[in-house]
């Protein structure tokens, strides 16, 4: 079945920079878009990016909140995506989620990010 394994999160200054990782098993993993989400508490899980399916040509997508700070990629040898967030703000905090248009209803455990002085 499609699992999904967040890492890489942890307690970064504002300003600092953090790479996060999913790993995806269970299924055919390039031709399918992948995604990163979050949710702070006490508010809705938002989509944070998407990369298109695919070997080539993969376009992007990003929050207008994450635009110029955050970058999405993935590398369909290792079954990856990632999301390298830099210049972080509190408001970025919240845990983050990969998700896959293979199985949508399908959720990792998710990895936490915490932007604090």
């Amino acid at each position: 079945q499609v699992q999904l394994v967040e890492s890489g999160g942890g307690l970064v200054q504002p300003g600092g920079s953090l790479k996060l990782s999913c790993a995806a098993s269970g299924f055919s993993f390039s031709p399918y878009t992948m995604s990163w989400f979050r949710q702070a508490p006490g508010k809705e899980r938002e989509l944070v990016a998407r990369i298109d399916g695919g070997w080539t040509g993969r376009g992007t997508m990003y929050a207008d909140s994450v635009k110029g700070r955050f970058t999405i990629s993935r590398d369909n040898a290792k079954n990856t995506v990632f999301l390298q967030m830099n210049s972080l703000r509190p408001e970025d905090t919240a845990v983050y989620y990969c998700n896959t248009g293979r199985a949508p209803n399908v959720w990792g455990q998710g990895t936490q990010v915490t932007v604090s002085s």
